[in-house]
Protein backbone atom coordinates (compact mmCIF):
# COMPACT_ATOMS: atom_id res chain seq x y z
CA UNK A 1 0.00 0.00 0.00
CA UNK A 2 1.28 3.68 -0.55
CA UNK A 3 2.40 5.62 2.51
CA UNK A 4 0.62 8.30 3.20
CA UNK A 5 3.07 10.51 4.97
CA UNK A 6 5.46 10.21 1.80
CA UNK A 7 3.06 12.02 -0.39
CA UNK A 8 3.45 15.76 -1.08
CA UNK A 9 0.31 17.92 -0.27
CA UNK A 10 -0.71 17.65 -4.17
CA UNK A 11 -0.53 14.10 -3.99
CA UNK A 12 -2.39 14.28 -1.09
CA UNK A 13 -5.38 16.70 -2.25
CA UNK A 14 -5.36 13.95 -5.42
CA UNK A 15 -5.79 10.75 -3.43
CA UNK A 16 -8.64 12.50 -1.05
CA UNK A 17 -10.20 13.78 -4.11
CA UNK A 18 -10.81 10.36 -5.44
CA UNK A 19 -11.80 9.24 -2.07
CA UNK A 20 -14.62 11.58 -2.63
CA UNK A 21 -13.57 13.91 0.56
CA UNK A 22 -12.86 17.44 0.15
CA UNK A 23 -9.41 19.33 -0.60
CA UNK A 24 -9.07 20.71 2.69
CA UNK A 25 -9.21 17.50 4.42
CA UNK A 26 -5.82 17.08 2.84
CA UNK A 27 -4.19 20.01 4.38
CA UNK A 28 -5.79 18.65 7.36
CA UNK A 29 -4.00 15.32 7.08
CA UNK A 30 -0.75 16.97 6.51
CA UNK A 31 -0.49 18.92 9.04
CA UNK A 32 -1.76 16.79 11.46
CA UNK A 33 1.43 14.26 9.81
CA UNK A 34 4.23 16.44 8.90
CA UNK A 35 3.79 20.15 11.39
CA UNK A 36 1.64 18.15 14.50
CA UNK A 37 4.11 15.06 13.98
CA UNK A 38 1.48 12.63 14.99
CA UNK A 39 2.41 9.21 15.22
CA UNK A 40 -0.94 7.64 13.95
CA UNK A 41 -4.62 8.42 13.17
CA UNK A 42 -6.18 7.94 17.10
CA UNK A 43 -4.24 11.54 17.12
CA UNK A 44 -5.89 12.98 14.60
CA UNK A 45 -8.94 15.09 16.67
CA UNK A 46 -10.38 16.99 13.71
CA UNK A 47 -10.27 14.19 11.24
CA UNK A 48 -13.67 12.23 10.84
CA UNK A 49 -13.62 8.76 11.77
CA UNK A 50 -15.14 7.68 8.22
CA UNK A 51 -12.11 9.19 6.61
CA UNK A 52 -9.72 7.81 9.02
CA UNK A 53 -11.22 4.26 8.11
CA UNK A 54 -10.83 4.82 4.44
CA UNK A 55 -7.21 6.14 4.95
CA UNK A 56 -6.30 2.71 7.50
CA UNK A 57 -7.77 0.59 4.48
CA UNK A 58 -5.80 2.22 1.35
CA UNK A 59 -2.68 3.50 3.05
CA UNK A 60 0.28 2.62 5.18
CA UNK A 61 0.82 5.30 7.89
CA UNK A 62 4.75 5.16 8.29
CA UNK A 63 5.47 5.63 12.43
CA UNK A 64 9.25 4.82 13.02
CA UNK A 65 9.78 3.12 16.64
CA UNK A 66 12.50 4.01 19.02
CA UNK A 67 14.30 0.67 19.79
CA UNK A 68 17.34 2.40 21.75
CA UNK A 69 19.17 5.75 22.73
CA UNK A 70 22.31 6.34 23.29
CA UNK A 71 23.19 9.77 25.02
CA UNK A 72 27.05 10.89 24.62
CA UNK A 73 28.42 11.72 27.81
CA UNK A 74 30.75 13.53 26.73
CA UNK A 75 29.30 16.54 24.36
CA UNK A 76 25.14 15.66 24.75
CA UNK A 77 25.05 14.02 21.25
CA UNK A 78 22.22 11.55 21.06
CA UNK A 79 22.25 8.07 18.87
CA UNK A 80 18.73 6.43 17.73
CA UNK A 81 18.09 3.14 16.12
CA UNK A 82 14.83 3.46 15.04
CA UNK A 83 12.33 -0.15 14.35
CA UNK A 84 10.82 0.46 10.91
CA UNK A 85 7.49 -1.27 10.18
CA UNK A 86 8.77 -4.43 8.74
CA UNK A 87 11.20 -4.83 11.32
CA UNK A 88 14.57 -3.43 9.87
CA UNK A 89 16.78 -0.55 11.94
CA UNK A 90 18.00 2.61 10.70
CA UNK A 91 20.35 5.14 13.08
CA UNK A 92 20.01 8.89 12.88
CA UNK A 93 22.36 11.32 15.36
CA UNK A 94 21.13 14.50 16.57
CA UNK A 95 23.72 16.77 17.34
CA UNK A 96 23.95 20.49 19.29
CA UNK A 97 26.08 22.81 17.93
CA UNK A 98 26.28 26.66 18.63
CA UNK A 99 24.38 27.38 15.47
CA UNK A 100 21.47 25.15 16.04
CA UNK A 101 20.73 21.62 15.98
CA UNK A 102 21.41 18.98 12.89
CA UNK A 103 20.14 15.70 12.35
CA UNK A 104 21.90 12.97 10.29
CA UNK A 105 19.62 10.56 8.88
CA UNK A 106 19.35 7.40 6.92
CA UNK A 107 18.27 6.79 3.54
CA UNK A 108 18.77 3.16 3.10
CA UNK A 109 18.95 0.06 5.49
CA UNK A 110 22.10 -1.17 4.96
CA UNK A 111 24.47 0.02 1.65
CA UNK A 112 25.86 -1.21 -1.17
CA UNK A 113 28.57 1.09 -1.56
CA UNK A 114 30.96 -1.44 0.07
CA UNK A 115 32.95 1.89 1.38
CA UNK A 116 36.43 0.01 3.41
CA UNK A 117 35.93 1.74 6.63
CA UNK A 118 32.62 1.95 6.88
CA UNK A 119 30.44 -0.47 9.01
CA UNK A 120 26.95 0.85 7.18
CA UNK A 121 28.19 -1.54 4.58
CA UNK A 122 29.22 -4.43 6.01
CA UNK A 123 26.01 -6.45 5.78
CA UNK A 124 25.00 -4.87 1.95
CA UNK A 125 21.82 -3.30 0.91
CA UNK A 126 18.45 -4.70 2.49
CA UNK A 127 16.15 -1.80 1.20
CA UNK A 128 15.67 1.80 0.58
CA UNK A 129 13.46 4.23 2.63
CA UNK A 130 10.39 5.75 1.96
CA UNK A 131 10.40 9.58 1.61
CA UNK A 132 7.98 9.02 5.23
CA UNK A 133 10.40 7.10 6.33
CA UNK A 134 13.10 9.58 6.00
CA UNK A 135 10.99 12.21 7.43
CA UNK A 136 9.66 10.41 10.52
CA UNK A 137 13.25 10.04 11.77
CA UNK A 138 13.40 13.73 11.98
CA UNK A 139 9.59 14.01 13.19
CA UNK A 140 10.65 11.43 16.67
CA UNK A 141 13.81 13.33 16.97
CA UNK A 142 11.93 16.29 17.46
CA UNK A 143 9.65 14.67 19.63
CA UNK A 144 11.85 13.31 21.81
CA UNK A 145 14.27 15.78 22.46
CA UNK A 146 11.73 18.66 22.38
CA UNK A 147 13.43 20.09 20.56
CA UNK A 148 13.43 22.09 16.91
CA UNK A 149 15.77 20.95 13.95
CA UNK A 150 17.49 23.12 12.14
CA UNK A 151 19.75 21.46 9.96
CA UNK A 152 19.78 18.41 8.28
CA UNK A 153 22.38 15.80 6.63
CA UNK A 154 21.62 13.05 5.05
CA UNK A 155 24.62 11.45 5.73
CA UNK A 156 23.92 8.45 8.15
CA UNK A 157 23.55 4.58 6.88
CA UNK A 158 23.15 4.29 2.51
CA UNK A 159 24.03 6.31 -0.18
CA UNK A 160 21.35 8.75 -0.95
CA UNK A 161 21.85 9.22 -4.58
CA UNK A 162 20.91 5.51 -4.93
CA UNK A 163 17.66 6.39 -3.70
CA UNK A 164 17.23 9.00 -5.46
CA UNK A 165 13.32 9.84 -6.29
CA UNK A 166 12.71 9.16 -2.95
CA UNK A 167 15.39 11.55 -1.32
CA UNK A 168 13.87 14.64 -3.73
CA UNK A 169 10.77 14.21 -2.94
CA UNK A 170 11.97 13.97 0.46
CA UNK A 171 13.97 17.20 0.19
CA UNK A 172 10.77 19.54 -1.33
CA UNK A 173 8.70 17.88 1.64
CA UNK A 174 11.23 18.55 4.55
CA UNK A 175 11.47 21.95 2.70
CA UNK A 176 7.59 22.97 1.56
CA UNK A 177 6.42 25.74 3.59
CA UNK A 178 3.56 23.27 4.50
CA UNK A 179 5.73 20.97 6.40
CA UNK A 180 8.62 22.01 8.81
CA UNK A 181 9.75 24.10 5.94
CA UNK A 182 13.97 23.45 6.54
CA UNK A 183 15.63 25.56 4.02
CA UNK A 184 17.29 23.67 1.32
CA UNK A 185 20.63 25.61 2.39
CA UNK A 186 20.52 23.83 5.51
CA UNK A 187 20.28 20.91 3.95
CA UNK A 188 23.63 18.76 3.07
CA UNK A 189 23.18 15.19 0.71
CA UNK A 190 25.91 13.43 0.96
CA UNK A 191 27.30 10.88 -1.84
CA UNK A 192 30.18 8.63 -2.60
CA UNK A 193 30.36 9.58 -6.02
CA UNK A 194 27.62 8.40 -8.55
CA UNK A 195 28.49 10.75 -11.33
CA UNK A 196 24.96 10.48 -13.06
CA UNK A 197 22.91 11.47 -10.21
CA UNK A 198 25.27 13.77 -9.27
CA UNK A 199 24.79 15.83 -12.53
CA UNK A 200 20.75 14.84 -12.33
CA UNK A 201 20.80 16.27 -8.99
CA UNK A 202 22.67 19.52 -10.68
CA UNK A 203 20.15 20.40 -13.17
CA UNK A 204 17.06 20.06 -10.25
CA UNK A 205 18.80 23.23 -9.22
CA UNK A 206 18.05 22.86 -6.19
CA UNK A 207 20.24 24.97 -3.22
CA UNK A 208 20.96 22.04 -1.15
CA UNK A 209 24.40 21.44 -0.48
CA UNK A 210 26.46 18.71 -1.92
CA UNK A 211 28.92 16.64 0.14
CA UNK A 212 30.96 14.35 -2.00
CA UNK A 213 32.84 11.18 -0.12
CA UNK A 214 36.18 12.27 -1.68
CA UNK A 215 38.92 10.27 0.77
CA UNK A 216 41.70 9.82 -1.74
CA UNK A 217 43.58 12.38 -3.17
CA UNK A 218 44.39 9.84 -5.93
CA UNK A 219 42.53 7.53 -8.49
CA UNK A 220 44.72 4.41 -6.77
CA UNK A 221 43.97 5.55 -3.26
CA UNK A 222 40.13 6.53 -4.00
CA UNK A 223 39.89 3.27 -5.39
CA UNK A 224 42.14 1.10 -2.33
CA UNK A 225 39.30 2.40 0.17
CA UNK A 226 35.76 3.24 -2.30
CA UNK A 227 35.08 0.41 -4.67
CA UNK A 228 32.96 3.04 -6.20
CA UNK A 229 35.85 4.67 -7.14
CA UNK A 230 36.38 1.70 -9.91
CA UNK A 231 32.97 2.76 -11.81
CA UNK A 232 33.84 6.39 -11.58
CA UNK A 233 37.51 7.89 -12.05
CA UNK A 234 38.25 10.69 -9.57
CA UNK A 235 38.85 13.27 -11.99
CA UNK A 236 34.86 12.20 -12.85
CA UNK A 237 33.50 12.44 -10.09
CA UNK A 238 35.15 16.05 -9.19
CA UNK A 239 34.36 17.14 -12.52
CA UNK A 240 30.85 16.13 -11.75
CA UNK A 241 31.11 18.62 -8.41
CA UNK A 242 32.37 21.48 -10.60
CA UNK A 243 29.14 20.76 -12.93
CA UNK A 244 27.22 21.12 -9.91
CA UNK A 245 28.65 24.26 -8.61
CA UNK A 246 28.08 25.60 -12.18
CA UNK A 247 24.14 24.79 -11.82
CA UNK A 248 23.52 25.83 -8.57
CA UNK A 249 26.06 28.00 -7.36
CA UNK A 250 26.22 26.25 -4.40
CA UNK A 251 29.60 25.44 -2.62
CA UNK A 252 30.90 21.90 -2.95
CA UNK A 253 32.26 20.27 0.36
CA UNK A 254 34.41 17.20 -0.09
CA UNK A 255 34.69 14.81 3.01
CA UNK A 256 38.08 13.36 3.55
CA UNK A 257 38.35 10.90 6.06
CA UNK A 258 41.98 10.48 7.45
CA UNK A 259 43.53 6.83 7.62
CA UNK A 260 46.42 6.66 9.58
CA UNK A 261 49.39 5.86 7.46
CA UNK A 262 46.96 5.35 3.82
CA UNK A 263 45.98 8.77 2.75
CA UNK A 264 47.64 11.05 5.85
CA UNK A 265 51.23 12.06 4.10
CA UNK A 266 52.40 15.28 2.87
CA UNK A 267 52.14 13.56 -0.57
CA UNK A 268 48.51 13.17 -0.07
CA UNK A 269 48.07 16.74 0.90
CA UNK A 270 49.35 18.28 -1.99
CA UNK A 271 47.88 15.66 -4.84
CA UNK A 272 44.60 16.94 -2.82
CA UNK A 273 45.40 20.52 -3.30
CA UNK A 274 46.10 19.93 -7.13
CA UNK A 275 42.75 18.11 -7.57
CA UNK A 276 40.38 20.29 -6.15
CA UNK A 277 42.55 23.73 -5.56
CA UNK A 278 40.49 25.52 -8.65
CA UNK A 279 37.12 24.74 -6.57
CA UNK A 280 35.09 26.65 -4.73
CA UNK A 281 34.78 24.03 -1.76
CA UNK A 282 35.11 22.74 1.65
CA UNK A 283 37.28 20.41 2.84
CA UNK A 284 35.94 18.97 6.14
CA UNK A 285 38.53 16.65 7.85
CA UNK A 286 37.50 13.82 9.51
CA UNK A 287 39.54 11.34 11.32
CA UNK A 288 38.67 7.69 10.84
CA UNK A 289 36.25 6.11 13.33
CA UNK A 290 37.44 2.42 13.47
CA UNK A 291 35.57 -0.24 13.13
CA UNK A 292 36.24 -3.35 14.56
CA UNK A 293 35.73 -5.70 11.65
CA UNK A 294 38.71 -3.44 9.96
CA UNK A 295 42.41 -2.76 10.77
CA UNK A 296 42.41 0.95 9.76
CA UNK A 297 43.30 3.49 12.39
CA UNK A 298 42.79 7.05 12.88
CA UNK A 299 45.93 9.61 11.67
CA UNK A 300 47.83 11.13 14.82
CA UNK A 301 46.92 14.23 15.83
CA UNK A 302 49.90 15.75 14.53
CA UNK A 303 49.55 14.17 11.20
CA UNK A 304 45.86 15.71 10.89
CA UNK A 305 47.07 19.23 11.71
CA UNK A 306 49.99 18.90 9.20
CA UNK A 307 47.50 18.07 6.56
CA UNK A 308 45.21 20.66 7.45
CA UNK A 309 48.07 23.73 7.18
CA UNK A 310 49.62 21.97 3.74
CA UNK A 311 45.89 22.45 2.54
CA UNK A 312 45.37 26.08 3.93
CA UNK A 313 48.82 26.90 2.58
CA UNK A 314 46.82 26.58 -0.71
CA UNK A 315 44.07 28.98 0.64
CA UNK A 316 41.89 25.98 0.37
CA UNK A 317 38.93 26.25 3.45
CA UNK A 318 39.49 23.63 5.35
CA UNK A 319 38.39 22.25 9.05
CA UNK A 320 39.00 19.30 11.06
CA UNK A 321 35.19 17.56 11.88
CA UNK A 322 34.67 18.02 15.49
CA UNK A 323 33.93 14.70 16.98
CA UNK A 324 30.54 13.94 17.96
CA UNK A 325 28.81 10.61 20.03
CA UNK A 326 32.72 9.08 19.56
CA UNK A 327 31.09 7.14 23.08
CA UNK A 328 28.08 5.97 21.40
CA UNK A 329 29.08 3.92 18.62
CA UNK A 330 28.91 7.37 16.77
CA UNK A 331 30.26 5.69 13.43
CA UNK A 332 27.53 4.94 10.71
CA UNK A 333 26.39 1.34 10.72
CA UNK A 334 27.71 0.54 14.67
CA UNK A 335 24.71 0.42 16.30
CA UNK A 336 22.07 -1.01 13.64
CA UNK A 337 25.29 -3.77 13.32
CA UNK A 338 25.00 -4.69 17.57
CA UNK A 339 20.91 -4.79 17.72
CA UNK A 340 21.25 -6.99 14.18
CA UNK A 341 24.12 -9.50 16.04
CA UNK A 342 21.62 -9.73 19.16
CA UNK A 343 18.37 -11.24 17.04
Amino acid sequence: MTDLKSLTLSQLKEEMEKMGEKPFRAKQLYEWMHVKLARGYEEMTNIPKSLIEKCKENYDYTSVKEAMVQTSAIDGTKKFLFELSDGNYVESVWMQYHHGNSVCISSQVGCRMGCRFCASTLDGLERSLLPGEMLDQIYAIERSTGERVSNVVVMGTGEPLDNYDNLLQFIRMLSDENGLHISQRNITVSTCGLVDRMKQLADEKLQITLALSLHGSTQEKRQELMPIAKRYHIQEVVDACRYYFEQTGRRITFEYSLVGGVNDTEEDAENLCKLVGDLNCHINLIPVNPIKERDYIESERKDILNFQNKLEKKHINVTIRREMGRDIDGACGQLRRRMSAKS
